[in-house]
């Protein structure tokens, strides 16, 4: 009796252990690298991911960089970043441009405010800009491993939000940063998105979502966010509008350099069970912050290992293509109030069928990288070396394919090229302490207050006062200037020859346009890794991370130090003060980390 009691014992735990084993056969966790704030930093991301393969013998699938990424191929794009030139240093990504290097882990990206504009615009719809490393575009949406990941390029500001994609290099001052401000022509597109979305990503935080995790803990942290959150002006309403819409599984933030997550639940939807997203900001990368999560994200077995277009997406960038203007005039999306013929452009089954028939059944992104300017060369410093601006093969190649217009090209040929954009009397600090926007213009959102927005951010660049470049106030839309406003760094108020005069600058108006050709799955929960002891700072290595928060539980991350003192909080009345900043020589003099804002 007893021999039979234990035989079944056995068999039960044998049947257990082989349910638990088909299981996890069945249940494949790609392992997801998410990155706050970029800042140019990529050799230090990349030997911060492999300690921690090394570390805890697991293997990143995929990296997430959240903006502010910072792809700088020579000294030429670094004038084309909204920072002082003090602040503009080279780093590390021109050796994953040319060659010398290759990104270990596929890696994506959208855009924030302290970009290389001249060499993201030449890929609106998305591109290589290098090998192994992809940016989503001004908006975009691809697929990996059968995960769809999204993003939204830039930040809001609600006086540039109703204009097209006007600004072409040379930039002006205030082009400089009007180009990386969103369009509603680009949430238009998203909102047009029916199937779900697991992982979206923007650079600052939707409106709002400081409610749904610590928001004392944030406010202990950064104290000078209290005004922005108290006021409910703290973050983007549009992204706000778009979480609502998408409900995706991941949101993954940055801009406000802080680590902070939240658990959103949405509201039920035509009596289906309520989504819930979980929010996840983090911090620049810089010694002893948080600045890395490593999560675990449901794959789809069977799914390409490769990174692919997402057919719905390409069918509705088909049909709103029309709707596309590089103007600077406000533009309102098409709604049904009887005065547009269509309002609807989400993608049918039979729109989506005849986008992959053009891209002959492979949805497959080709690894087309190309050089389309001169990589910066350390034995052949060019410090004096003016911007310089292409159309790109990838854009060229997929507009003739679906019959997209290439907008840069549109805008340079348009008459708004060089630099010409609307007046918005929008002080330098706004533009860059925050995301909020302003009031100069009527918003589209009934509630917007972003012009109450005027903390003051001691990890954000701050331009005012520091901008070293001439200011050409009052300068409207259609005004004919006579030179660049960007002044080449050590050369401020130099005289007019000695500015760009290079022959892609005469020569733009004249780019040619190519001619054109003729389920939902289920949610994916959030898994950690077990917590990472890593060892104190050195050159290379970084030490554990802070305590969780607000109910997310991802890995343990290297942290970067700050030194962040209080100085910067709200309670700073005076000018803005000078402060050393992110792209220094950082790793390793620790007196710098203490003389930070």
């Amino acid at each position: 009796m007893d021999m039979n009691n234990n035989t079944k014992k056995r068999k039960s735990k044998n049947n257990a252990f082989n349910r638990r084993k088909l299981l996890w056969i069945g249940d494949i966790r790609m392992k997801v690298a998410v990155e706050g704030c970029c800042h140019g930093e990529l050799d230090k991301i990349y030997e911060s991911i492999s300690y921690l393969e090394n570390k805890e013998g697991v293997k990143v699938d995929l990296l997430l960089c959240c903006g502010d990424f910072q792809a700088v191929r020579n000294e030429g794009d670094m004038k084309c970043m909204a920072v002082p030139a003090k602040y503009r240093h080279m780093q590390t990504f021109y050796k994953y441009y040319s060659g010398e290097k290759k990104a270990p882990v596929l890696t994506i990206f959208i855009g924030g405010n302290h970009e290389a504009s001249n060499h993201l615009q030449e890929l609106p719809y998305g591109g290589w800009v290098a090998p192994n490393i992809y940016y989503l575009g001004y908006a975009g949406v691809v697929r990996f491993k059968g995960v769809r990941i999204g993003g939204l390029s830039g930040i809001f500001k609600s006086h540039d939000y109703k204009r097209g994609h006007f600004e072409f290099p040379p930039y002006s001052s205030e082009s400089l940063r009007s180009v990386y401000h969103i369009r509603n022509i680009d949430v238009f597109k998203l909102k047009q998105i029916k199937m779900p979305i697991d992982i979206f990503m923007t650079h600052d935080w939707p409106r709002g979502i400081y409610h749904y995790g610590n928001t004392n803990q944030l406010l202990r942290q950064k104290k000078f966010l209290r005004q922005e959150v108290e006021s409910g002006t703290l973050g983007s309403p549009a992204a706000a509008e778009l979480l609502d819409h998408l409900q995706p599984t991941y949101w993954f933030s940055a801009h406000l350099h802080v680590k902070f997550a939240a658990l959103m639940q949405h509201e039920a939807k035509n009596s289906a069970a309520p989504k819930i997203t979980k929010f996840l900001s983090l911090d620049k990368c810089l010694p002893h912050r948080d600045f890395l999560q490593i999560v675990e994200v449901v794959d789809r077995p069977g799914s390409s290992e490769h990174l692919e277009y997402d057919p719905e997406w390409l069918t509705i960038l088909k049909a709103t293509d029309s709707l596309q203007k590089p103007s600077c005039n406000f533009w309102n999306p098409p709604q049904d109030n009887r005065l547009h013929t269509r309002w609807d452009f989400s993608a049918s089954e039979e729109a989506m069928m005849e986008v992959v028939s053009d891209l002959s059944g492979d949805l497959c992104i080709p690894e087309n990288f190309s050089l389309t300017v001169p990589a910066y060369d350390p034995s052949r410093p060019q410090p004096n070396a003016h911007p310089l601006y292409s159309t790109n093969p990838q854009t060229t190649e997929l507009c003739a394919t679906l019959g997209l217009t290439d907008i840069y090209i549109l805008a340079g040929q348009s008459g708004q090229a060089y630099g010409e954009e609307a007046a918005t009397g929008a002080t330098e600090e706004e533009e860059d302490e925050d995301s909020t926007g302003s009031v100069d213009e009527p918003s589209e959102y009934p509630t917007d207050t972003s012009g109450l927005s005027r903390s003051y951010n001691p990890d954000e660049i701050t331009i005012e006062d520091e901008w070293e470049e001439e200011e050409d106030e009052g300068v409207e839309c259609g005004e004919e200037k006579g030179t660049d406003a960007v002044v080449p760094e050590g050369q401020v108020g130099s005289q007019e020859s000695d500015r760009d005069s290079s022959p892609q600058r005469e020569t733009a108006n004249r780019l040619i346009l190519p001619p054109p050709c003729t389920t939902p799955e289920s949610e994916a929960p959030l898994r950690s890794l077990q917590p990472l002891s890593l060892p104190p700072p050195s050159a290379s290595l970084f030490q554990g991370s802070s305590e969780e928060e607000g109910g997310l539980t991802p890995a343990r991350v290297p942290k970067r130090t700050s030194g962040e003192t209080t100085q910067g909080s709200a309670s700073h009345t005076g000018g803005t003060p000078q402060i050393k900043r992110r792209n220094q020589s950082i790793y390793t003099a620790v007196e710098d980390e203490k003389s930070e804002g």
